[in-house]
């Protein structure tokens, strides 16, 4: 079964929980003609759209916001959020539509979203627009987070157009077609908190329950059952994040998932080089939101969450924030003991031991002093030969000691490392291969989003855009084609400098 954009089957779950949660506005179109930039098959299969549906011009007309889905009834969210720490006590989609909700023939629920779309009553003093650079950069960065299997809202399109959009710059505007079960942020259960509207509060989060979470119905405590469970998700999500160098750059309450997706794709970064106080968005003057603050922001984000929570959790105040409290106490364990999960599987590591936690910690360090890059270097140790390490005229890992300025220091660890692995009986051929399977050889460095953003602006050449989404939806494959992509980044790609509007 496969639907066509006129027959495609339509819900309004969310919006039948009424105006207090969400304003009913329609996208404004480009002024200009509207293309169609790039197209992602496999998430048209999350909607069981029919083959060849990009093709049609309509379309074309219905992501760039020109015509409406039949009965479809538009929205923009409501929410709140704070904001590098400071409570903004109304935001909500300044540039973002939800134009659609559709079931899949497992069903399985998806907002169609587009982001980019124009001015809603939440725009500010903003234009609702989006432009063509942060669109690719969120469309990549997207499918690359999937590729990866770290969970993350999906992009369907990108649509483009002549029309100008000012930022620092004049450029042009873009939409993105953002997929997601939900778009639901921690902010949207805050906004209600700080306004006192509880019972809001209960609806939603019995929305939620409903629509998202059916298994916690039958808790005892279903409200406790609901944090609970975002903040495992929220630690795990963050865990993944750190074990492939991924630095999110705005994590504000607003931009946090009640799913526990990575959601809103702005002054990202992939680490070239392993340097943990690394601050990818230029705006972040105190460096809140540096790669290595990312866990500790994360339970602050779930603090927030949680205390929006209280009024439902408990008839007592003071029992309600005990009980929050005690669920939020567990975050940093399932933290530590997810990431550390996950070196293990990058240094391929089967059993546990208790020096493993040293053997990383070490490692990371070697490579923050030496300015060793991260991916680079994950992937090479999959190669590591246990064998003859003591013997100086053996060069089996010399591809990997000669990455390091203190290779004495290397020497030590690899040592360490040779001895960990003879520990539990490592075959370096099998261990090889499933190293592979989780350390990438291919992520989406800043300067290769460049190359494609500056060839699309400036000659409307959406090849290069093509080629990455290909690469990045397969980055633990070798793809000998593409082997440029995976050395080190150009000197220039130091400048690339990113913002919020990115």
């Amino acid at each position: 079964m496969s639907f066509s954009l006129k027959t495609i089957p339509l819900h309004q779950s969310f919006l039948e929980l009424g105006e207090q949660f969400l304003s009913e506005v329609k996208p404004t179109p480009f002024k200009t003609e509207s293309n169609l930039i790039h197209f992602n098959k496999n998430a048209a299969k999350l909607l069981d759209l029919k083959e060849g549906i990009e093709e049609e011009q309509f379309f074309v007309d219905i992501f760039s916001g020109k015509q409406a889905l039949q009965n479809a009834k538009p929205f923009a969210m409501l929410y709140a959020g704070h904001q590098f720490g400071q409570l903004n006590p109304q935001l909500g989609d300044g540039r973002a539509i939800i134009i659609a909700e559709m079931h899949n023939k497992n069903n399985q629920k998806w907002e169609l979203q587009l982001k980019g779309s124009g001015l809603t009553p939440y725009s500010r003093d903003g234009d609702g627009r989006a432009v063509l650079r942060s669109t690719i950069r969120e469309y990549l960065c997207s499918e690359a987070m999937h590729g990866l299997n770290i969970p993350t809202t999906r992009a369907l399109c990108m649509t483009g157009s002549e029309d100008e959009v000012y930022r620092e710059n004049i450029e042009t505007g873009a939409i993105l077609t953002r997929l997601a079960p939900s778009h639901v942020r921690f902010g949207s259960f805050e906004i209600f908190y700080y306004r006192h509207q509880y019972d809001h509060i209960r609806t939603l989060a019995d929305f939620v329950i409903e629509h998202h979470y059916p298994e916690l119905l039958s808790e005892t405590n279903p409200y406790l059952a609901l944090l609970t469970e975002v903040i495992k998700r929220t630690a795990k999500l963050i865990a993944q994040w750190q074990s492939v160098g991924f630095a999110h750059g705005v994590m504000n309450t607003d931009n946090m998932s009640i799913l526990g997706l990575t959601l809103d794709y702005g002054p990202y970064r992939f680490l070239d080089d392993y340097e943990p106080g690394y601050i990818c968005n230029h705006s972040d003057y105190q460096g809140r939101y540096a790669f290595e603050q990312q866990p500790s922001i994360g339970l602050f984000n779930l603090s927030c969450f949680a205390q929006a929570l209280l009024p439902l959790i408990d008839k007592s105040p003071d029992k309600s924030a005990e009980m929050a409290k005690q669920k939020l106490e567990k975050y940093q364990t399932i933290f530590i003991s997810d990431f550390a999960d996950l070196m293990r599987l990058k240094l391929g590591l089967i059993e546990s031991y208790n020096e493993d936690q040293h053997l990383v910690e070490d490692l990371l360090e070697l490579m923050k002093n030496d300015h060793v890059d991260y991916t680079i270097l994950f992937r090479k140790l999959c190669d590591f030969i246990t064998k003859d390490i003591n013997n100086p005229d053996s060069n089996n890992n010399a591809a990997i000691r000669d990455i390091f300025i203190q290779r004495d220091q290397f020497d030590q660890w690899a040592n360490r490392y040779q001895q960990r692995l003879i520990k539990e009986g490592s075959n370096d051929k099998q261990r090889s291969i499933k190293m592979k399977r989780v350390n990438p050889k291919y992520i989406l460095r800043n300067y290769m989003a460049e190359v494609a953003i500056k060839k699309a602006e400036e000659e409307k050449d959406y090849s290069e855009i093509d080629r990455l989404f290909k690469l990045l939806q397969n980055p633990f494959a070798e793809q000998p084609e593409n082997e440029i992509y995976a050395g080190l980044p150009p000197d220039w790609s130091r400048e690339i400098s990113v913002s919020c509007s990115s």
